[in-house]
């Protein structure tokens, strides 16, 4: 994506071999990257300069958003979007050779959202069969392949599997066919990568905290700010303020570059509302 004559340093989601570090490889093909066991930890990466990009998951097309991400992105860190990778998920059942033949297993690891992908499977095919939780899936895959005296199996992708030499005895095991994932790729300036292999239209996302004196109709005149200038919303919705119970900010994808008119007229606007808005800049989607 990026076509720089310094090799960049990206931090991601690790370890190797997850879906996150798939997206950084479609972004990045000639970067440094870097695992990081967290999401938080990638996020900071950027922010204390130990890499130039970060790579983390946001949405996924049947779970919904990552919060970690979001609220990491609103509460902790001052960052920018630079670029979105849209990624297929495949979700398999994979184990470690030895344990191959099994039809049974004492339990089935992966990241939560992998888990509640493959729900329906899960139900009907290992109904009696703990499910763990793991930091990612390609984490859960490299636990399962240490551990071969334990008849565990883990969900993930095709390279996880190769990547530690496990066996998948289920394929494509998510629930719905279309099973994507977003990615943003964070910087600490606000730019957009450039690239010929991005979409045409660009967005931005914007993080609304309304007024405090949470008037009436509040959500209503936030919506009519965006309607009557035309900006269409490719995405809205709502996370704690963790301030008290019924306190919120939005989460908005607005289909217009922050700098053109019209949206800068929405900033204004909106100030005058009383709302507060974070921008996390402008950018492309890479798929």
């Amino acid at each position: 994506m990026v076509g720089q004559q310094m090799k960049k340093r990206i931090s991601f989601l690790g370890p190797e071999a997850s879906f996150t570090h798939l997206a950084a490889l479609k972004a990045f093909p000639e970067g440094e990257l870097i695992a990081y066991t967290t999401i938080p930890e990638c996020i900071e990466a950027v922010a204390e300069n130990n890499v130039d990009y970060a790579v983390v998951p946001l949405e996924n097309a049947l779970e919904g958003s990552v919060p970690l991400t979001v609220d990491y992105l609103f509460h902790e860190a001052q960052l920018y979007v630079t670029a979105e990778v849209l990624s297929p998920i495949e979700q398999h059942l994979m184990v470690h050779p030895d344990n191959a033949d099994s039809e049974t297993f004492e339990a089935i690891f992966s990241h939560p959202h992998a888990l509640a992908q493959c729900h329906k499977f899960l139900y009907y095919t290992y109904k009696n069969t703990p499910l763990e939780q793991y930091s990612s899936t390609s984490a859960a895959a490299k636990m399962v392949s240490e551990l071969p005296e334990r008849n565990i199996a883990a969900i993930g992708n095709e390279f996880s599997a190769h990547k530690y030499g496990l066996k998948i005895v289920h394929r494509e095991i998510h629930d719905f066919h279309f099973n994507h994932t977003r990615f943003y790729v964070l910087a600490k300036t606000n730019h957009h990568l450039a690239n010929p292999a991005h979409s045409e239209q660009v967005k931005t996302t914007l993080m609304i905290s309304p007024p405090k004196d949470d008037r009436s109709g509040v959500l209503h005149q936030v919506l009519s700010v965006f309607a009557w200038r035309q900006l269409n919303l490719s995405k809205i919705e709502s996370r704690p303020l963790k301030t008290g119970l019924g306190n919120y900010f939005f989460i908005a994808d607005v289909v217009d570059d922050e700098k053109s008119p019209m949206m800068q007229g929405a900033f204004q606007e909106l100030a005058a509302l009383g709302c507060t808005v974070k921008s996390l800049g402008s950018y492309y989607t890479y798929e």
